[in-house]
């Protein structure tokens, strides 16, 4: 597997503004708005992390926002439960 056939990904929680939780996928950034949101992230409180395959990343995407908004609404996931929902997209 090259290093272009997987997403570096990250969920983390705003510690300073509205403590909502974001998804910053690091290897897809560019020069435009990579400091920004590095920064962001690397600001906040980070809650799961990890790589998803590149072919599989709409899919993969799509869980994320839902895991996303769960979180957002109140929802208490645990790290093994992300885990489980994106089983068939991480590598």
């Amino acid at each position: 597997m090259f290093e272009s056939d997987k997403i570096m990904f990250e969920i983390y929680q705003d510690k300073h503004y509205n403590e909502k939780f974001h998804v910053v996928y690091y290897t897809e950034l560019n020069e435009h708005n990579k400091h920004a949101e590095i920064s962001r992230a690397m600001a906040g409180k980070s809650y799961f992390d990890g790589f998803i395959k590149s072919y599989k990343k709409d899919e993969a995407k799509q869980i994320i926002e839902k895991i996303i908004d769960e979180l957002n609404d109140g929802t208490e996931l645990a790290r093994e439960e992300i885990r489980n929902r994106l089983k068939d997209y991480l590598i």
